[in-house]
């Protein structure tokens, strides 16, 4: 189930309220009983293992391919 967010208007309190997608929003601060508004805010959502962007979507060209390095010639003794 998801965590919203919630900021009381009066008592400047925040609020993290575990809820349902389909629950009606919380309207009334559970600390004062004032009105509370839901905040915007970034999931914990994080995509691990192979096959994601940074490993398959990006171009193959630059996969695997790096420049050769400069021959440099030593010296003869």
């Amino acid at each position: 189930m998801p965590i919203y967010e919630y900021h009381c208007t009066a008592c400047k309190k925040d609020h993290e309220i575990i809820q349902k997608m389909n629950d009606a929003p919380l309207k009334i601060c559970p600390a004062c009983g004032e009105k509370v508004e839901r905040k915007m805010s970034l999931g914990g959502f994080q995509l691990k293992g192979g096959g994601w962007y940074k490993d398959g979507y990006t171009s193959s060209s630059s996969k695997g391919t790096s420049k050769p390095e400069p021959k440099v010639d030593k010296p003869k003794k």
